[in-house]
Formats: C-alpha cells, structure tokens, sequence
C-alpha cells in the first residue's frame, strides 16, 4: 500500500447515511439506498449504516404487518444484495422481517452480494409516542440460528459480529435504536465480545432536547466501550401523521466527535469519518479493566458467531476524512482551550501549595531565566504563595547570569519579578563557573573557546547547586522548571542541574502548552498589567538555553535547532506516549497536520508570523531525533525525577505514573519502522 494509504494505517472509513424515505414503499427506498451505498463505494468507505426501517420506512404502523409490503421489502433486499456484488462498502439496513410466527425489527448486514447476517432488536419501545410492541417480536436472546430471506439464508441472532479477514481491528456490532437507551446495552456486550465499530441504526422522532440525549448516549457508549460508534436517524419523507424527524447522524470515537451531518436536511446525507482501529486496539489494551470486565461477564453471555468478509480496501491515497490537531496538547476550539488552561493551571498551582502544607516550608526558591519555562513555573508559584496567605516576599527568585545570557532575557526576569513583587536577587555565577573550569582541567579555565558539554553542564549545574544550597540556608523548597517536552527528549542535565528539584511544577506540562497557558494567565488576568505585559514580551523571544557565548553578528544558540520544533517533538511524543503509535503511523497523521499552512485550525492567540508548515522529509528528520533521544538514552534522567503533577490526558513520564521504562533500552525497533515504512520524500 501507499505510505499515504489510510488503510495502511490502521483507520477504515464509516459512513452514516440518511436517504429520503417514501413510506412504504420498499422499492423506491432500495434504490435510494443503493445509490447512498454507490457514492460511500466511490469514497473508500468500508462501512455505511442506513436509518432503523429504512427499507419499509420507521412510521407505517399497522401497514408493517401487511404480506404485500413484506414481500416488497424482501425483494427490495434482494435487490439491494445483488448490486452490492461490485461495492466495497458492507451496507447496515433496517428492514421489517417475518422469522418463525413473528415479526421482527431487523438490522440486515450486506456486502459483496450476499447477507452476512441478520440482527434482530432487542428491546421494543412501547410507551408515549412508541408502540412497537404491538408490531415487532423482541430479538433478545436469540442465538445460533439461520433465517430465509430474499431466496437465501443467512445467519441470524444477536450473537453477530462482522469481522474483515484483510483490515485489522474491523470488527463490527449492531443494535437498533432503543437498544441503546437501556442501563445495559447490547453494544456493550458487543464490545466486549470484540466489536470495535458499533452501528445503531435509529428511527428515533426528534422533539425538543431528543437530539443532545443521543449525542450524549452515543458519546458514552463509544467512551465506555473503547470503540467507534455509527449513529443514524430516520429523516426526511417519514410520516409526520404524528411525529417529525431530524435525520440525525454522528460518528463517535472513544468518546470524541469526529463528525455529525446537518439535522433537518429535506435530501439524504450521507456523514463520513475515517476511524482509528489502532487506537482503540491500544486503548483496550492499555486499560485492563475493559478485558477483566470481559471475563467477568463471559459466563453470562454466549459465544458470538464472527461471520468473516474481505473487504479488499484500496492501497493508494483517498485522503484522510479526520482532523487532526497540530497541537495534540492544545486544541484548537477556543471554548475548549480556556478550560483546558484553567484546569492545567490550577492543577499545578494545587499541586504546589499541597507540597508546601505538608513540608511545613514557609518559602520558594526558583531559578528564572526570562525563558518560557522559568516564567511559567514563576508565575505558578506566586500564585501558590498567595493561597496560602503568605506574602510574595516568600517567593526567592534568582537570576544567575552565565557566560552566554543574553541582556534581553535578563531585563525579562528582572521585570518579571519586580513586577510580581516577589524577592527579586542577581547572582552571578560566572566565577565559580570559572573557578569550577580551572579546577578540573578544562580549556575554558585556561582561557581557550571551548565551548563542549562539559562548559554547558558547568553552568546548569551550579545554577541548581546555588538552589539547593539557598533553599537550605532560607528554609525553602526548590521549585523545578523544566518541562515534559525536555524530560521526553532528555534536554535537561541529570542530578545537579536543571533536571533536579525538590518539587516540579512543570514536569507535566509539554512545551507547547506553556506558551498558551502564559497566555491564559494574561487574559484571564491573574496578576496585574504590568505582569501581564511582561510575560507577552518573553512570550514573543526565541527559545534558547544561552549557554554557549556567540559573536557579534551570530545567531544566538537555539535549542530548536538542536534538538527539532517543539511543535513536532510535542506532536511526536504525544501520539508515543498516550497511544504507542508505530513511528510510521505518527509520521502520516504529523504529515496530514502539519504539511499545508492553510488546512486546519490554530489554536486561539497563535502568532501568525510563527506558523509554519512541514513536509515528510522534515517530519522524518526530526521524528528520528526524537525516537533516538526518547527511547535510547533518555530514560535514565527520567528514572530519577523529583515529584511534580500529572496534567494532561496526554500523560506524563513520572516512574511512578505513565511512562515505566528500562534505563537501558534502545530505539533500535523504531528507528527499523521509520526506517522501512516512512518514504524520505
């Protein structure tokens, strides 16, 4: 397959289609279905779901216990059975069936000219506006059996699962409609029995707040269920005798909306998602409760009947019908990314001042470099020290000039912590540096421009050296600054240096979302103007751990072009450390994201002047940096990390929390997949 194929990578195309109904007439609504099914084969998809008796239309009452009309909605299966013979796409439609001495309200499962199988609804909505009892036979139970239908036979039972021999994880489940409005629904045991793509397909009339109340049902389903959830409502061309209808479609993942059609639409609609098989195989096997939930419930249930099909997807590029953040740690819906700020914030400031009740300290002591780090991690402290009624004058903040600090970014700590009113100090720690250069040998100390990692480590180093001996002196706690996106990628100096503290506030926080949670600080006003127009002023200045001197004229050191944009190295880690994607798969979603400026959303606030697109061949270098520096010589600075509070669902690489890992490992296997599967242009 194509490197750009989705199919290659895990996703497989759902479709929930609405077509026009026409009221009992089967014909006319097998070939509205069938033309709805040709246009989701023209797409790619591998799985459409069609409105609950679609093929006989939802609300015809008693007309649904007439022979002629039976017999119709048979042939119009037939007919739409036989066309699938040249579709990709399995089609999911509701029809009316006689089985035994009954009638029953059925999901019928087609692809490739046959019937997989027949799922028959379990539970029968017969209160206010329902009275399906008085038409249908309840579905629950039944197993093991076959049923006739248009000239064949076919599988028939709630015990069905629908699994695609050459797509990975495609595993579906059916229910109808009701089936999900109960405390213990059948997809749930579906889920259970391997279905990783739930379709429901629903008749459901729409009154006033109906719409939110399937929304919300089938958000927990998917959330419950680690799956995709397929919903689709009866629409337009229904009888209104009674009742109206909407046409309501979405598409859940995991509990995350990945689309929704129009409601109320007068034509059919058909609502695509390419959904992320990967993602839901790595979440269930992630959360071993879902599989203990599993075994414990095994032995109420019976077995489940897998009917097998082979849906032959395409290998070549049909798009990526999905979006997918720049920026997994912040997302791009301003709503979302303020509330998102307040928790992040609050978490850390919570996690600090609970540290400092239970020590007993009275005080800080933080390093502040005019960096975005140091800032954040200043700010939260303050805020700290304020909820626990203490003056300001108990936060020590020092800056501690070195051999290549730039006089921009001392003038933005000195202004930050005048204008925070904490205890503002200067130390320079250029001639211990020296002496400490002197004392082993070193080049420097003798004069010569050796600026190796030895130099740097010399200055980091007695930074938290001075710290530590501070706090010990004051009778204060040292506050850590760096972040998640430096312990990931090992930018950090082990033991004496910037990697150690009595206490990390920002060791949960990824890089990418400091930047907007200083802007939060601004806008929500936390501290006056004149912080506030500080902390825009270090906002804006380039990222850098201005340990090396440069001449005049040069460009001062950029931790970025070391080390590779945060913005890829956060949207690498992510996708690492919350789902354990393969490093090819990560590569084709950073593509998708990053590679057009003008696609997609930005999150709120962000500059423009600093946006910037990348393509697969910058996307592959750095993305090898990160799998070299993440997994083959940095887990040892993480083993040792002092305590600070997980923040993002994203995770944190605590030993103690997300992320346990051998000191000793190597990247050896993800280096071979990028190696193998990522194309280098």
């Amino acid at each position: 397959m194509s490197f750009h194929s989705i199919y290659r990578h895990g996703f497989a195309r759902v479709a929930a289609c609405v077509t026009v109904s026409s009221v009992a007439d089967p014909a006319a609504n097998a070939t509205a279905i069938l033309n709805a099914a040709r246009a989701c084969h023209e797409k790619s998809a591998a799985l459409a779901v069609f409105p609950e008796l679609c093929l006989s239309g939802y609300a015809i009452e008693d007309l649904v216990m007439q022979d002629p009309l039976l017999d119709a909605v048979e042939r119009g299966l037939a007919a739409v059975a036989g066309a699938s013979a040249e579709l990709m796409t399995v089609l999911i439609v509701g029809a009316p069936l006689r089985f035994g001495a009954r009638i029953y309200n059925c999901a019928v499962v087609i692809h490739g000219g046959r019937i997989l199988g027949v799922v028959p609804k379990s539970y029968l909505p017969t209160y206010r506006e329902f009275y399906e009892g008085r038409h249908f036979a309840s579905g629950a139970g039944m197993s093991g059996l076959d049923i006739s239908i248009a000239g064949t036979s076919a599988p028939f039972g709630v015990d069905l699962l629908f699994e695609a021999e050459d797509v990975p994880g495609l595993t579906i489940g059916v229910e109808i409609c009701e089936d999900m409005w109960i405390p213990v629904t059948p997809a749930s045991e579906l889920a259970l029995g391997g279905a990783t793509v739930l379709a429901n397909l629903s008749g459901s009339p729409i009154t006033i707040g109906r719409a939110r109340a399937r929304a919300l049902l089938c958000q927990s389903s998917s959330t419950r269920c680690l799956a995709a959830y397929v919903y689709t409502a009866a629409g337009s061309g229904e009888s209104t005798t009674d009742l109206a209808w909407d046409g309501q479609t979405s598409i859940f993942e995991n509990g995350v909306l990945l689309a929704e059609g129009e409601r109320f639409s007068q034509g059919g609609q058909i609502t695509f998602a390419d959904v992320d098989l990967d993602l839901l195989r790595q979440e269930r096997a992630g959360m071993g409760t879902f599989d203990d939930n599993r075994r414990d419930l095994a032995g109420r249930g019976g077995s489940y009947r897998r009917i097998a099909f082979s849906l032959r997807p395409p290998v070549s590029d049909i798009g990526l019908i999905r979006s997918v953040e720049r920026f997994p740690f912040v997302p791009s819906d301003e709503t979302r990314l303020a509330q998102d700020c307040y928790e992040a914030y609050n978490i850390q400031v919570a996690g600090l001042v609970q540290r400092l009740r239970a020590t007993g300290a009275k005080r800080v002591v933080i390093g502040v470099s005019g960096g975005l780090d140091s800032t954040h991690a200043l700010i939260v402290a303050a805020k700290a020290i304020d909820l626990l009624g203490l003056p300001r004058s108990s936060v020590l903040a020092y800056t501690m000039p070195g051999f290549a600090t730039g006089s921009q970014s001392k003038a933005y700590a000195l202004a930050l912590m005048k204008a925070l009113q904490v205890m503002s100090h200067e130390l320079d720690i250029r001639p211990t540096a020296t002496q400490m250069l002197k004392d082993i040998g070193h080049p420097f100390g003798r004069g010569e421009p050796i600026y190796d990692v030895t130099f740097e480590n010399v200055q980091a180093g007695l930074r938290t050296d001075f710290l530590f001996r501070l706090a010990n002196y004051r009778g204060g706690i040292v506050i850590g600054t760096g972040d998640l996106s430096e312990l990931a990628l090992g930018w950090c100096t082990y033991g004496v240096g910037d990697q150690m503290s009595h206490y990390n506030v920002n060791a949960g926080v990824p890089k990418t979302l400091i930047q907007h949670l200083i802007r939060w600080v601004i806008a929500s006003r936390q501290f006056s103007t004149e912080v506030g127009d500080t902390l825009g002023a270090i906002l804006a200045a380039e990222i850098s751990p201005e340990l090396v001197p440069t001449a005049a004229g040069e460009k001062p050191q950029s931790t970025e072009a070391a080390i590779g944009p945060y913005e890829l190295q956060d949207f690498n880690l992510f996708y690492t450390l919350r789902y354990g994607f393969r490093p090819s798969k990560i590569a084709f979603l950073a593509w998708h994201a990053w590679h057009d400026l003008s696609a997609g959303q930005w999150p709120p606030g962000f500059p423009t002047d600093q946006r910037r697109a990348y393509g697969l061949p910058d996307i592959r270098r750095w993305l090898e940096v990160f799998l070299r520096r993440f997994f083959a010589f940095s887990q040892f600075k993480r083993s040792a990390l002092p305590n600070g509070p997980k923040v993002s669902a994203g995770g944190s690489l605590s030993p103690r929390g997300d992320w346990r890992a051998p000191s000793d490992g190597n990247a050896a296997a993800w280096l071979e997949d990028l190696q193998r599967n990522v194309p280098s242009q």
